[in-house]
């Protein structure tokens, strides 16, 4: 099945009042570049410019929602997206204030630009490390070397997934783990990245 018509079933299985949404987004992004292309991201509908994510969209019980990855725009507290919860074409903006953000996004994406960050975002405590982990690292002078210059998210990593253990047992088998890994570079969740 070819990605048109992967993002044509999400979009036909999805509820009266979204359906239209979807179909207007899709015809304005479309609208904006005839090199748009179309793709299923993480299980919904995404609009893809020179390999770049330019926009997505997604439906849900009660609404609809919009995603532009190259807004600077703040996203509304309520719903998922830039456009707030949508339950009608009457929420979305008007059509030519769409044109002119994509307009933008994809004038950012030609001249190489990445999508801005969030930066409202509050910076997460650092966990405490485990005493027994601290141990089992610095009797491995490899694994030090890499854990000293880990960032503070691989850090963190590793620790929850210790201080979830539920048994002792299972605290140090996962430490042994952890040790063998770090001393190889390794991230916690290191099978799924990409290679």
């Amino acid at each position: 099945m070819t990605d048109e018509a992967r993002v044509d079933t999400y979009i036909a299985a999805q509820a009266d009042f979204a359906r239209p949404i979807l179909t207007h987004v899709r015809a304005l992004v479309h609208a904006a570049h005839p090199d748009v292309t179309e793709a299923i991201k993480w299980g919904f509908p995404h609009f893809l410019y020179k390999t770049k994510n330019l926009a997505s969209m997604a439906a849900f019980k009660s609404h609809a929602a919009v995603n532009l990855w190259y807004s600077d725009a703040a996203k509304p507290r309520e719903g998922m997206g830039h456009l707030g919860k949508l339950t009608s074409l009457a929420d979305l903006p008007c059509d030519d204030e769409l044109r002119t953000l994509l307009t933008k996004a994809l004038a950012l994406i030609d001249a190489g630009a990445k999508p801005p960050r969030k930066t409202d975002r509050c910076p997460r405590e650092p966990l405490p490390v485990p005493p027994a982990l601290t141990a089992a690292i610095a009797a491995n002078p490899a694994a030090a070397t890499i854990w000293s210059s880990f960032p503070a998210g691989k850090i963190r990593d590793y620790c929850e997934w210790i201080i979830e253990a539920k048994t002792a047992p299972t605290r140090d088998k996962r430490i042994a783990q952890a040790v063998e890994w770090i001393a190889q570079g390794k991230s916690r969740n290191w099978k799924y990245e990409k290679r």
